[in-house]
Parts: structure tokens; sequence; C-alpha cells
């Protein structure tokens, strides 16, 4: 009899630790959502995964890097237009190919 106390305690314990933790609110969240899917997934599996990961607080570090990311793709995207724009100028000096080859 007292093992089973002891199991229940521990049952207990780890039932208020998800719930301290956000996990049972998640879940429950996330199986709620499959409820209401008005066309039910093929895979159950991967629709949970998908929202749980969805339902994950970002990581600062990643947000960090998202922006980072974002800034880079801009410095990228400029630089592509001004050697466009380089490019077009230099041609205007050099001779055609053709009579570089002559040459």
């Amino acid at each position: 009899m007292a093992h089973f106390k002891v199991a229940n305690s521990k049952h207990e314990q780890f039932w208020r630790y998800l719930e301290k933790s956000g996990v049972l609110d998640t879940l429950t969240k996330v199986l709620v959502a499959l409820y209401e899917e008005p066309e039910k997934p093929t895979s159950a599996l991967d629709f949970l995964k998908h929202h749980l990961r969805a339902a994950t607080p970002e990581n600062p570090e990643i947000e960090l890097l998202r922006l980072e990311l974002a800034e880079m793709k801009e410095k990228y995207e400029a630089t592509i237009e001004e050697n466009k724009k380089l490019k077009a100028k230099l041609a205007q000096y050099e001779p055609p190919q053709e009579e570089k080859r002559a040459e």
C-alpha cells in the first residue's frame, strides 16, 4: 500500500510540474486546434509537431539571428544593385569585346 502512495505522489508531483511549466496548457491548445480542424490532416503527429514548434517561445538569440539575417539580406541586395550599376558604368568606358580581340 505504501508503494501505491509513493507512485501516486510522484504522479502528482509530475502533474504539477507539467502544469507549472505550461506543458499541459500548450498540449491542450494544440489538441483543441486539431479537434477544430474542419478537414483532419492525414498525419495527426505531423500536425502536432508543426503546431508545437509554432507554440514554442522564441529564444532571444534566435530572434537576434533572424534580425541579423534580414539586415545581411538587405545589404546583399544593395550590393548586387550597386554591382550592376558599376558594371553598366564601366561598360560605357570599355571598348566592345570584338574591338579588344582585334587589337
